[in-house]
């Protein structure tokens, strides 16, 4: 892709974004107008207030504007970490909630809710590490798995994945079971939820999406390299390994943070990557960018319609995300099949 081409579809998909998140924040049970929207957003950002006397104000700024910013960093960070798993196994299957990820970050986050261990010691960054740290243990558990002879088996992982997420679904089961009280909160919210976000749950997640987008884009050119082969990359000068673990560290840190205020939402890291791919090309160096705008995006839009397809009830996000993902993930593994058998 030309750097026009790139320039075209990044200044597309942002102003896609900015439509996105001002529609979006305007549904809701109160309905109001686009217009309203952006008028409240440019008080409070121009005077540090806004009209904060307005009804309308508040319930955009108070209640509407963080989840949604908080939708689009996460479905921006969880495109961005399946594009990365993706380009680093070579796999198009490969994604945080398939390759189950996202079932060790949220083993790791359920387990802080219950016990409330290091809440008073780290605050607020006490959940996106616990998560992080189940998220890693999941990753390397499933890479083991997957590994014969030192040889990392990219036709294994999709049943690691399998293996590994069935096991931290168990470890989540026990823990729901051991907590009679908390298992409505719980079970909803490992169906993705993001009711009741506030502005101090964007700036726990912010950090570890914006330094974790920044440093997988640094790493584009050793993404690209991963394409062509462990062996030709290693002729090319890559430490083939470290920069695998790296990343896949990096990717895990990035998945636990969302999950950790979301819950598991699905197949969003295998949809975007795989669409952009196949859209604008390859290469890491825009493809990272183009699947953090359009992640954000289309999580934005699925919440909306979790929102406000049964209202007055909110449907969990991560059913809507299945509803899409599913029937993806069907058809990309069909397509593959022949390659991985013949």
């Amino acid at each position: 892709m030309s750097k026009g081409q790139a320039f075209v579809w990044g200044g597309g998909l942002f102003l896609c974004l900015l439509f996105s998140l001002a529609a979006a924040v305007s549904v809701g049970s109160a309905e109001i107008g686009i217009g309203t929207v952006w008028r409240v957003i440019v008080d409070h950002v121009l005077t540090g207030n806004g009209a904060s006397m307005d009804p309308d104000a508040v319930i955009i700024w108070e209640l509407r504007l963080p989840r949604v910013i908080l939708v689009a960093l996460i479905g921006g960070t969880l495109a961005v970490a399946g594009t990365v798993f993706q380009g680093i196994l070579r796999n198009p299957l490969a994604d945080p909630y398939v390759l189950g990820v996202s079932s060790g970050a949220a083993v790791g986050s359920a387990l802080i809710v219950i016990t409330g261990w290091g809440l008073s010691l780290l605050g607020s960054w006490s959940l996106p590490l616990a998560a992080f740290a189940g998220a890693a243990v999941s990753v390397l558990l499933v890479l083991r798995l997957a590994q014969i002879r030192k040889h990392l088996q990219v036709t294994s992982l999709i049943l690691a994945g399998v293996v590994v997420q069935a096991f931290f679904g168990a470890v989540l089961t026990l823990i729901i079971s051991l907590s009679p009280e908390e298992l409505n909160r719980i079970q909803f919210w490992l169906m993705g939820s993001l009711a009741l976000r506030e502005w101090q749950h964007v700036e726990a997640v912010l950090p570890f999406c914006v330094s974790g987008f920044a440093l997988c884009w640094l790493f584009s050119r050793e993404l690209n390299l991963f394409a062509l082969g462990d062996r030709s990359a290693t002729h090319l000068g890559l430490s083939v390994s470290q920069v695998r673990l790296g990343l896949i560290l990096l990717a895990s840190l990035m998945t636990g943070a969302a999950v950790s205020v979301a819950g598991m939402i699905g197949f969003v890291g295998l949809v975007i990557p795989h669409i952009m791919r196949m859209l604008t090309g390859g290469d890491h160096r825009t493809l990272i960018p183009l699947s953090l705008l359009a992640g954000a995006i289309f999580l934005i839009w699925a919440d909306a319609l979790a929102r406000v397809v049964l209202e007055p009830r909110e449907l969990p996000l991560g059913v809507i995300t299945a509803f899409v993902g599913a029937p993806f993930f069907a058809v990309i593994l069909r397509k593959h099949q022949h390659k991985w058998h013949g």
